[in-house]
Order: structure tokens, then sequence, then C-alpha cells
């Protein structure tokens, strides 16, 4: 490749399209209007933690863009990382989360998230969690990057969705809480800097204006950016496009965690094979049987997430294989089978007994590190608008986060959010209407294109040049397809969900190889092959990423 052709690409690529505004106008005389105190977009562990929060002193609404439990959430398996058990400590829970995060984490963040996780889980298990126990006393297993057993699980590996039970059970039966299902947030509205709400879109009851005095993005991931993915249909980083064009600064974008182990069969979703079956013993071998882990790291299969993910597409690209296995025909079957009911029952449904076989696995994208950057207290760079789970950016993962960790941030940040929000109700300043006559945004109404197509193609594009491994030749490339796509995608206007969703993951796609570019060293799940040592003179630091204005 020429370098006149290189610095063609460049200049191209740097003619970037911002994308408008608003994704579809609206005129705030003939739409329906909505009001409450506190808005909650998201109905996950964190959206549903700040709603229960915020409802003791004001009333709340809770969006979600389908059923109230379809969420990143209730597919969650592993557990939550507390430090519940004797022997173990905040201060050791603390250091492994640093370890993890490799140099990236706020120090004071971790502290106060690890030290508030106890109180949040009882309250939890007071509101009716059942997690699982032995002779009346919670069972706790190890993970990988942890050094002590601190992960607490329900019904085996449904721990998500016990927390999700929980949390609807509440949400639903206080007065002050309403939640809309099926109702999709399109962009948040904003003037001057500060959030007054947002405009959201229902199937049957069409657009609404949702005003409100403070605003909750709880939007959670954006895994079907990529064509491997744990996460569901829903996780198309809307709360992170929608910040991104409302001003808000996002940060770290491009620590995308790849999972290690997710069930690998032609034709099968990516099923989220979790991190408690190495926990409890499970073996990773290659395609001859090898048992590969213990030669790239000391703890094993037990190493961070990033280590074993970078293992496991060494040792496929060694064999030339696919995928490789994860072996726990060693452990005794009633063990496994109680354990572990979700995944013998997926296993079983293709032909494998997770007792006798081995089980077929590799990477997929699971969660996105990065986010809506924000303060100690949730809230961003926008006034009146907080946000919290996996759409923000605490500064709790660092370049990586724990296993476990996740579910333990949502409930903690949830609640601050919730509770800082309720707390500055009456320092809000609520705008009742935008100018009556102005529709807020243009834009072609065109609707010839292939929006599945472009959408695969993406996915595609961004497991193959924006993965587990990186460098400059493929993140260009990257970039460059995107720009193109946006080009054509980013100034129509479309009247349903499906072409908003494809408009944000192209926005989202955009801002991770963006960031993914500008970052030039390897620091947890960011691995360029290009810069494969950590540079901690020049990139100790964060990647932040704003909208220019336009």
């Amino acid at each position: 490749m020429t370098n006149k052709f290189i610095k063609d690409r460049i200049r191209f690529v740097k003619k970037q399209t911002e994308p408008k505004r608003y994704l579809s106008s609206f005129d705030s005389r003939t739409t329906a209007h909505v009001f409450t105190d506190v808005l909650v977009i998201g109905s996950g562990v964190a959206g549903l933690s700040a709603a229960i929060q915020a409802a003791k002193h004001h009333a709340v609404l809770v969006t979600t863009k389908e059923r109230v439990d379809e969420n990143n959430t209730a597919y969650a398996q592993g557990g939550v990382a507390v430090v519940l058990s004797a022997g173990d400590t905040a201060s050791k829970h603390i250091k492994d989360t640093l370890d993890a995060g490799q140099g990236l984490c706020d120090a004071a963040i971790v502290k106060a998230f690890v030290h508030e996780g106890p109180k949040r889980v009882n309250e939890l298990i007071r509101w009716g969690a059942s997690f699982d126990k032995e002779d009346d006393q919670l069972i706790f297993t190890q993970e990988g990057g942890h050094h002590f057993p601190r992960i607490i699980h329900a019904q085996g590996d449904s721990t998500g969705k016990e927390i999700e039970h929980t949390l609807v059970k509440v949400a639903k039966e206080n007065k002050n809480i309403k939640i809309f299902e099926h109702t999709f947030v399109i962009d948040l509205i904003t003037e001057d800097g500060v959030c007054h709400g947002a405009i959201a879109w229902h199937a049957k009851k069409g657009k609404m204006l949702i005003w409100a005095k403070q605003t909750i993005l709880a939007t959670g991931g954006c895994g079907q950016v990529y064509r491997e993915t744990t996460n569901p249909d829903v996780a198309t980083g809307d709360g992170l496009a929608m910040a991104y064009r409302a001003g808000a600064t996002l940060q770290d974008m491009e620590f995308v965690q790849f999972h290690p182990t997710t069930l690998y069969i032609a034709g099968a979703v990516r099923f989220l094979i979790t991190e408690t079956v190495r926990g409890e013993g499970g073996i990773l071998r290659n395609k001859r049987g090898d048992r590969f882990m213990p030669k790239y790291h000391p703890q094993a299969e037990l190493a961070p997430r990033d280590v074993v993910s970078q293992s496991i597409l060494k040792e496929m690209q060694k064999t030339d294989h696919t995928y490789v296995y994860i072996d726990i025909r060693h452990i005794p079957k009633e063990r496994l089978y109680a354990r572990f009911p979700k995944i013998r029952e997926i296993c079983a449904s293709f032909g494998i007994d997770i007792a006798k076989d081995l089980i077929p696995v590799r990477p997929s994208a699971h969660y996105m590190i990065g986010g809506v950057k924000v303060n100690r207290f949730s809230r961003t760079t926008i006034r009146q608008l907080y946000a919290c789970g996996e759409v923000a950016c605490t500064g709790m993962h660092g370049a990586n986060r724990l296993g476990s960790n996740s579910l333990l941030e949502g409930l903690v940040a949830g609640t601050i959010a919730g509770a800082d929000a309720s707390k500055s109700i009456e320092r809000a300043k609520r705008q009742l209407f935008p100018s009556p006559t102005q529709e807020l945004t243009g834009g072609s109404k065109i609707s010839w294109l292939d929006l599945n197509d472009i959408g695969n193609s993406l996915k595609s594009l961004m497991w193959r040049d924006a993965g587990i491994e990186r460098d400059e030749k493929h993140l260009l490339e990257a970039e460059e397809m995107i720009e193109m796509w946006c080009s054509y995608v980013l100034d129509k206007e479309f009247a349903n969900p499906v072409g908003w969703e494809l408009q944000n993951m192209l926005l989202v796609s955009r801002l991770i190889v963006v960031s993914a570019r500008n970052r030039k060293e390897s620091r947890g799940v960011h691995h360029r092959s290009d810069y494969p040592k950590t540079d901690n003179i020049r990139w100790k630091k964060h990647v932040t990423i704003k909208r220019t204005k336009s």
C-alpha cells in the first residue's frame, strides 16, 4: 500500500459526517406530552436501582424499548462480586479491581463502590432476592482476576435474572414509579447545555415528548455492533449515541471487553459460558486437547478476561481452528447439573452433555467498559443528565473490567444516581417547550436503503477490524468504511427503531474505532498488534471524545 494511498484515505476519513442533532423531527404543538420529576431511560439493574431510590420522594417514569426485563442484566450469568465472606476484605477486592484495570481505574470510585456493595446486596436480599446457599450460608465462587472466592450467584447460572426479577417486583409495587414498555427513546431534549427530558416513540401511540426535571440514562451497552456478541438484540448503544449527539463527553470508548468463552456452534446464538465455569474448575483445551492457559499466565484459567481472550485467540491461530474447548468432564455430574442448569439446557439442545463432552467456545463482544463520562455522583457533563450502568464510564473498570463487578457497579451507581437526582430536583429547571413553531431537524426521508445489509456489514467489519486484536491498517479501513456508510445513512430521517438503531450503531462504532486508533499502545482489553506494549509514559491517561459543533 503506497504512502500516497494512505494519505488519500486519511484525508477522506477526516471529512467526517457529524450526526444530526436529533434523529427525528418533532413539533411540540402537535406531539403528545408526558411530565415527570425523574425520567429513567432503561430498566436493567442500574436503571431500576436509580428509579427505586428516586421514587422515595418524587414521581419517576421508567422507559424501556422492549419488555421491562429484556436487557443485559437479565442475561448475566456469573454473579455479583461482593465482600461478604469470612476472610475476604474490601482491600483485597479493591486491589484485584485496580490490578485488572491496569492503571486507569479511579481508585476513589473503586474504594467507594466496593465498600458500598455489601449494603446494596443485603438490600436486595431484604427485597426477596434469593442467592444460592448451602447450610443457610451464601455460596461464594472465585472468578478470573479475583484472588478470593467472593462471587455470589442465584439459581446456579441465572444471577442477573433473579436480580432483575426482584427489582422489577419492587418497582412495580411502588406507586411513585410508572413503567412505559416498548417505548424507544430517540433523543435527549437539551437547550443551552441542560437536559429537559427526551423524545420517545411507541409503536401504537407514536411520538411523545417526555419532560423531566432530572433524566437518568441507563440504556446499557452496545454489543450488537459486533457480529459475535453475548448481548441481546436490544444492546445497540442507543444511550451512548444520544448522549454524544446531545454534546456529552464520552470516555474510554476503545475499551470493549470480549468475554473469553461463549458457545460456538454454527447457526447458534453466542450463548455465554459464564466465567464461573472456570471458577469451578473448568479447563481450556485447544484443538489437540492440550491445556494451554498455564503457559500464558500464572493464574491459568483464572487469569483476567483480557488475558484469557487474547490467549484463546493465539491458540486458535496456532492450531488453525475457529474455537477451543472448555473441559468440565472431571467435575461430578450432580454438581455440574445443579450449578449450571441453563448452560446444561442450552448445550443439550445441540447434543452436548456438559458432563461428558467438551464444550466448543470462543470469545465474543461482551461489555462496553467506556461510556458517558460521569463524576462520583453519576452526573454527566450535561446539567440535569445522569448516567449509570454499562452506558456510563465511572472509572470503576479502567482498561479491563474484573468479572462480576458489573452488577455491583449497576447496583451502587444506580442508587447514587437516583439519590442525587432526587436531591437535586429543587434546583432543576424545567423547560416546558422549545420554540413551538420549530421542527428541530430535517433530513432526507428516502427509504430505499437495505438496513439489514448495512447492519450485518457493520457487525462483520467491527469484528474483523476492531475486535480483540487491532492495528492501524485495519482500524483505518474500518473508519473509512463506517464514514462512508455514515455519509448516506446519518442524514436520513427514519420513522421506526430499525433505522434509529442502525444510525446509533454506526455512530457508536465510529467512536470505538476513532478512540482505538488514537490509543497507540496495548492496555487491558485494547490490544494493538502494532503497539504491543503498554506505554505508561504517554498513555496512562483517558481518551475522551465529544461532538464538534456543526
